[in-house]
C-alpha cells in the first residue's frame, strides 16, 4: 500500500453540503486520527463590485493531496447560475494551484456540460471547454458520477489529467433490491418473470441490458425520434420487443431526467400496453422545467409509482415534497470510498465490477 498526502477537502458553495456528508462518511472508514483530522479546508469567495470575483484559501495545503468538490448544475442548495458556478471553480482551482498542494483531484458528482460532447463543424464542445480550463489551471485528476457518453472519457489526456468516471448503477441496484425485492423467493418468481427494464432510447440499451442481466428480467427497448426544430423535444416513441407487457412490472432507468419529455411520452406509451406498474431509475436528477412538474402528473394520475435517483445534484425539500414518491440515494459513502482508496494507493477495480443479486439478498 502506497501511502500519499494528507487530504485536505474543499468544497465550491454548491457544493458544501455534499463534502460535509463524504468527510463524515470518510472519518468512520479510517481510525487513522492524524491524518483525517482537519479535513475540511475552506475557500473564501469574494465579489467585486463590478462582479468580478476571487478565491482565497487562508491556510497552508503545501504536500497535501487536495479534492475539490463541486456541483455545477442548474438546480443547487444555493440558487447560484451554472456559469457562476463554473467561474468560482475555475478561480477555486488557481488558488489551490498556487498555494502548491501536491496533488489536485476535483471531484464533480455531476458534470453538467457532459452533453455537450459531439464536435461538429460549427459547434462549440462544452464538457471539453470545461476540461480544457480546469486543466489548463492545475487540475491533474477528474472524479466523476456516470459521464453521458462513453466516448466523452477521450477528451481527457492521460498525459497531463487523469479521469475516474465511477459507474453509479450499482447504488440503484442495491437500492432496488433492497426496498423492492428483499427475498429470493420474490426474485426468482415475481421479478424473474414479471419484471422488465426498459431504456428510453437506443442509446441507453447498454444500460438497461445490465440492469435486466442483474434481475435476470427481460429487456424493453424504447427507439424516439427528437424534432429536428426545436431542443428538448420528442416527436415519436416505438417501443421495441417481442414480449407481452401487459401486468408487467416495468423500470425504466437512464442516467438522467433533464426536462422529463422523453420519459412522458415513454411513461405513456407504455401504460398503452396496459402495464402493471411504472417505475423509474436515473442517476442525476437534472430536472430542469418542466420536468417536475410531468412527474408530478404523471404521479397524481396513478400512472408512475417510483422515482429513484442519486444525490449527484441537489434535490430540495420542496421537490421532495411535491414528488411524494421520489427517493433518493445516497452517494456520500462511494465518494469517501473512492478517496480512501485513491489516497492510500488502493485499486479502485471493485466499484467497477457488477452486482450479484443473490448474494447481495443473502
Amino acid at each position: 500500500m502506497i501511502a500519499r498526502g494528507k487530504i485536505q477537502i474543499f468544497a465550491c458553495r454548491s457544493a458544501e453540503a455534499y463534502a460535509n456528508r463524504v468527510i463524515k462518511k470518510l472519518r468512520k472508514i479510517n481510525k487513522d486520527t492524524k491524518k483525517y483530522t482537519d479535513l475540511k479546508g475552506e475557500l473564501q469567495v469574494r465579489k467585486f463590485a463590478d462582479g468580478e470575483m476571487e478565491v482565497d484559501i487562508g491556510a497552508s495545503i503545501r504536500k497535501k493531496d487536495v479534492y475539490l468538490f463541486q456541483n455545477c448544475a442548474q438546480r443547487n442548495s444555493k440558487n447560484l447560475s451554472v456559469n457562476e458556478n463554473k467561474i468560482e471553480l475555475y478561480h477555486s482551482i488557481d488558488a489551490l494551484t498556487r498555494a502548491q498542494a501536491n496533488s489536485l483531484t476535483v471531484f464533480e458528482p455531476y458534470s453538467s456540460p457532459s452533453r455537450s460532447d459531439r464536435a461538429t463543424r460549427r459547434c462549440s464542445v462544452g464538457l471539453w471547454s470545461h476540461t480544457k480550463t480546469m486543466v489548463s489551471l492545475g487540475m491533474d485528476h477528474y472524479i466523476t458520477f456516470q459521464l453521458h457518453s462513453e466516448k466523452s472519457k477521450t477528451i481527457f489526456d492521460p498525459k497531463f489529467v487523469n479521469i475516474d468516471d465511477m459507474p453509479a448503477t450499482s447504488l440503484l441496484k442495491k437500492y432496488i433490491l433492497k426496498n423492492f425485492v428483499k427475498t429470493k423467493e420474490y426474485f426468482n418468481e415475481e421479478v424473474h418473470n414479471n419484471w422488465a427494464f426498459c431504456s428510453v432510447d437506443a442509446g441507453g440499451k447498454k444500460m438497461a441490458r445490465k440492469f435486466a442481466n442483474v434481475f435476470n428480467s427481460n429487456l424493453v427497448v424504447a427507439n424516439k425520434r427528437r424534432s429536428i426544430n426545436k431542443a428538448n423535444t420528442v416527436e415519436n416513441i416505438d417501443i421495441l420487443s417481442d414480449i407481452d407487457l401487459k401486468g408487467k412490472t416495468i423500470w425504466i432507468v437512464d442516467d438522467m431526467i433533464d426536462t422529463g419529455g422523453s420519459v412522458l411520452e415513454l411513461v405513456l406509451e407504455l401504460k398503452k400496453r396496459k402495464v402493471k406498474n411504472v417505475n423509474i431509475a436515473i442517476i442525476h436528477p437534472v430536472f430542469s422545467p418542466p420536468a417536475i412538474e410531468r412527474l408530478k402528473k404523471l404521479t397524481n394520475e396513478g400512472i408512475l409509482n417510483n422515482i429513484v435517483c442519486i444525490d449527484t445534484i441537489f434535490v430540495s425539500e420542496r421537490v421532495k415534497k411535491e414528488l411524494s414518491n421520489l427517493r433518493v440515494v445516497s452517494s456520500a459513502k462511494l465518494a469517501a470510498e473512492l478517496i480512501y482508496r485513491i489516497n492510500s494507493g488502493l485499486s479502485i477495480t471493485k466499484f467497477f465490477s457488477g452486482v450479484d443479486a443473490i448474494d447481495f439478498l443473502d
